[in-house]
């Protein structure tokens, strides 16, 4: 245990800046951390099979943390090798959402929302992972500073079989909405960039065929559930702001980021309203801190 505590704390410890400290950084390792990786560990054990977790959360709500502290504790104190990976990195490629800009709607030149994912790809590189006679397998990376996908021999290569998957992402796990409750724009973006609806259908009918197919695979879910909707655009400014600090690499202006997230708020917001109780919830407070965790 101490050397999982110094693993945990040294992590924590790169994560925080001066504005931002972790609370009760040793009661989440006990009261949560600990207490879900003994539940994955004994779901593996029953199973008998690699067990695929589902992170989701909205932007800016810690996702990333979350998965690379679980790997932590699933390693060195479970002796259980975890592969961890974002939806962000099935994006297409410009090339593939200029295609999809001209023929569907221009909206989807706008990396985001379901169907600006490779899903085909992400179904089955999930299907390999949790394949019984495993080969090495190869997970792409995307670059958001260039708007996309890098090149193969930077992807991330999976040579030894996972026990553990876990698969984190904004909209893992989001429902599909009813055709009715599209019609009413949401935002400005909908109201004078979607008038006929196209974009929006399109998105809908994604999470309802091709999402739908890959999130029935996931054994676990863990869901982040934020206060509202406008800590999504706060916290989403913060990102930007640790990003420009860290790279020199283009990041987005904030005026770009307050429609980039117009984007993603009818997905975000229907998850919010629709999340599923039997789901591991991590709820976040106003000032980002992890308020209670229900199992």
């Amino acid at each position: 245990m101490s050397g999982l505590k110094k693993k945990y704390l040294n992590f924590i410890k790169k994560q925080e800046t001066a504005g931002e400290k972790f609370k009760d950084k040793q009661g989440q390792l006990k009261f949560f951390y600990l207490p879900f990786c003994t539940k994955l560990f004994k779901l593996y054990k029953l199973k008998k099979r690699p067990i695929l977790v589902g992170l989701s959360g909205s932007q800016g709500s810690g996702k990333s943390t979350i998965s690379q502290i679980l790997k932590i504790v699933l390693q060195s104190n479970f002796k259980l090798n975890v592969v961890c990976f974002s939806i962000d990195d099935f994006y297409k490629t410009l090339f593939e959402r200029k295609k999809m800009s001209k023929s569907i709607h221009p909206l989807f030149i706008t990396r985001g929302v379901p169907g600006t994912h490779d899903s085909k790809m992400l179904y089955k590189i999930i299907k390999n992972l949790l394949k019984k006679n495993f080969n090495t397998v190869k997970i792409p990376k995307f670059d958001k500073s260039i708007d996309d996908r890098l090149k193969m021999k930077y992807w991330q290569k999976i040579k030894k079989k996972p026990d553990i998957i876990i698969f984190e992402g904004w909209c893992v796990g989001a429902k599909p909405q009813l055709s009715k409750e599209l019609k009413k724009p949401i935002n400005i973006l909908e109201k004078f960039e979607d008038t006929k609806l196209t974009w929006r259908k399109k998105v809908n009918n994604e999470l309802k065929i091709n999402y739908k197919k890959i999130y029935n695979l996931i054994d676990k879910k863990i869901y982040l559930k934020i206060p509202n909707f406008k800590y999504v655009l706060k916290w989403r400014l913060l990102q930007e702001k640790k990003l420009r600090l860290k790279t020199k690499k283009k990041v987005m202006t904030n005026n770009q980021i307050k429609k980039f997230v117009m984007f993603y708020e009818r997905v975000t917001k229907n998850m919010v309203k629709n999340y599923q109780k039997k789901d591991c919830v991590i709820i976040i407070d106003k000032n980002h801190k992890i308020k209670s965790i229900r199992f």
